[in-house]
């Protein structure tokens, strides 16, 4: 298994290259995603390794960015990018407004699953706030990256796939779920599930070649502006290994 300062290598002490990855996606079986959701982000993972040998990429840089989430983060970026050039009804018609910030009420402490590249992205850009009062003067389950005053997100540019793909039509409803309730109409877009898929077929893609981690958002955040150092964060919010399968069982094969 790849560790921090050594390239990944496979079984036969190899660093497996683009190609062979290829042929590795075309054959994986992830556990989690319905049997849909895996043939669609199958399709999008090869034209991204198809892509990766056009440009001769090394080896190395193409398993650290499907590793650390990196090509997830970019194969969900282009299938929600594809969802708003014919955009549905539910994000023609969203009630989403700058500090509305009824969907960055965290519940369960876990705040929505992220990678490892995201993680590391949010918890750099809200390090230099560290100290200063956060979301949760406001509410004290919001997300600590909220401003506690206007309730808008410091860190907006640099917000995960959750908080991208997170759409309501009914902002009443986001107030009430955000204490417990079960309104209709707020949910994530399809292509935050491609997304989730794409992260869990590279996991087993990269089986015994290198490590594929998911974070909970709202404890890296919490542990950036308390001031603890990224490692300290990103080993308090790791998750276990079955939670991406976990996730797509809640969701009951969706995708």
């Amino acid at each position: 298994m790849a560790s921090a300062g050594k390239a990944p290598r496979n079984a036969t002490g190899r660093i497996p290259d683009p190609a062979t990855l290829l042929a590795l996606v075309q054959k994986a079986k992830p556990r989690g995603p319905s049997r849909a959701a895996t043939e669609r982000v199958r399709r999008m993972l090869v034209a991204y390794l198809e892509t990766a040998i056009r440009q001769r990429l090394p080896a190395q840089q193409v398993i650290a960015d499907m590793a650390s989430g990196r090509a997830a983060r970019r194969l969900g970026d282009v299938a929600r990018d594809m969802i708003e050039r014919d955009p549905p009804p539910v994000l023609r018609d969203a009630a989403c407004a700058s500090g509305c910030a009824f969907c960055c009420i965290l519940s369960g402490g876990d705040g929505g699953t992220i990678t490892e590249d995201e993680a590391r992205r949010l918890h750099e850009a809200l390090a230099p706030l560290a100290g200063v009062p956060d979301g949760r003067g406001w509410h004290p389950a919001a997300c600590p990256a909220l401003d506690p005053d206007s309730r808008m997100c410091r860190v907006y540019d640099d917000r995960p796939t959750i908080c991208r793909s997170f759409v309501s039509t009914d902002a009443k409803a986001c107030e009430v779920n955000a204490e417990g309730g079960a309104e209709t109409g707020a949910g994530v877009l399809g292509s935050h599930i491609d997304y989730l898929a794409v992260h869990a077929l590279v996991r087993e893609v990269l089986k015994g070649i290198a490590q594929v981690r998911t974070y909970a958002m709202a404890r890296v955040a919490a542990g950036a502006v308390e001031g603890r150092s990224l490692d300290e964060s990103l080993d308090a919010a790791r998750h276990p290994p079955r939670t991406l399968s976990d996730i797509f069982a809640a969701l009951d094969g969706r995708g």
